[in-house]
C-alpha cells in the first residue's frame, strides 16, 4: 500500500486544502474506517499547525509524548477517529465530526481528556456471565456487564473501564455520525417505521438509527464544538 494519497482524491470528511499541496500522508489500516479517520501526522501538522512538515511531525513524536487514548503513539500514519483523546504539548484534544460531516479536532479540558464514548457493535456471550463487546474504535472489551447493540459505553482512559453505561432510550442526548446531519446534536425521541427520529429545539428530525451515537443522558457528556 502505498504511503501518500492525492488530495484531490482522499475521502470528502477530511477537512485538508486540497489544492496547495499534492499528496497527503496516507493512513495505515486501524480501528476506524479510512473515511472516518486521519493520520495522526496530518492532524498534527494540518490541524493543530504544531509541525510545518511531516519531517518535524516525526521529530515530535520521537522525542514528545503523544498520547491517543492514554498511550503513546510513534507512528505519524497512526489511524485516529471518532472521539478518540490526543494529548499533546500539555493540552487535550478529541476528534469530532462538524456539521458538514467533516472530521475536526477540538481542545477539551483535562478532566473530559479522561473519558471516551463508544458505540457497541456487536456482543459475543462467552459464558460465566461474562460478555465481549465489540466498539466503534477497534477495541474489544470483556465485562460482566450487559448492554445492547447501539448503547454506548462510556469509558475511563487509558484503564478502559466502564464508568456508564449510555442506553439508546427515549430522551437520551445522541451524536449524529453520517447523513446529511452529520455532527448534529439532539434529544433522541423513539424509532417509528424504521427511521430513527431526534429533536433538536421544537424541530423533530428523521435519520437512519445507526447514524445515532448516545453521548448522554439528559445532557451530552462531552463538549461538542463544531
Amino acid at each position: 500500500m502505498k504511503n501518500h494519497l492525492k488530495r484531490i482524491a482522499s475521502p470528502r470528511t477530511w477537512a485538508i486544502d486540497r489544492k496547495n499541496n499534492k499528496f497527503i500522508t496516507r493512513p495505515r489500516p486501524g480501528a476506524h474506517s479510512f473515511e472516518n479517520g486521519l493520520a495522526l501526522g496530518v492532524i498534527i501538522r494540518d490541524h493543530l499547525k504544531l509541525a510545518s512538515t511531516m519531517s518535524e511531525v516525526k521529530k515530535t513524536l520521537n522525542n514528545n509524548e503523544v498520547l491517543v487514548d492514554g498511550k503513546r503513539r510513534k507512528d505519524h500514519r497512526y489511524l485516529i477517529g471518532l472521539f478518540d483523546v490526543l494529548k499533546i504539548a500539555k493540552k487535550s484534544y478529541r476528534i469530532i465530526f462538524d456539521r458538514k460531516g467533516r472530521i475536526i479536532v477540538t481542545e477539551i479540558s483535562e478532566k473530559e481528556s479522561q473519558i471516551k464514548p463508544c458505540k457497541i457493535l456487536g456482543k459475543t456471550v462467552l459464558g460465566k456471565n461474562k460478555i465481549q463487546f465489540n466498539l466503534h474504535d477497534g477495541k474489544n472489551i470483556i465485562v460482566k456487564t450487559d448492554a445492547k447493540v447501539g448503547d454506548t459505553l462510556l469509558l475511563k482512559v487509558p484503564q478502559l473501564e466502564i464508568i456508564e453505561t449510555l442506553p439508546l432510550k427515549k430522551g437520551v442526548t445522541v451524536f449524529l455520525t453520517k447523513g446529511k446531519h452529520s455532527g448534529d446534536v439532539g434529544l433522541f425521541k423513539e424509532i417509528k417505521k424504521g427511521e430513527a427520529i431526534y429533536s433538536k429545539g421544537k424541530e423533530e428530525i428523521e435519520t437512519a438509527k445507526e447514524y445515532l451515537f448516545v453521548i448522554g443522558k439528559e445532557k451530552a457528556l462531552l463538549e461538542i464544538k463544531n
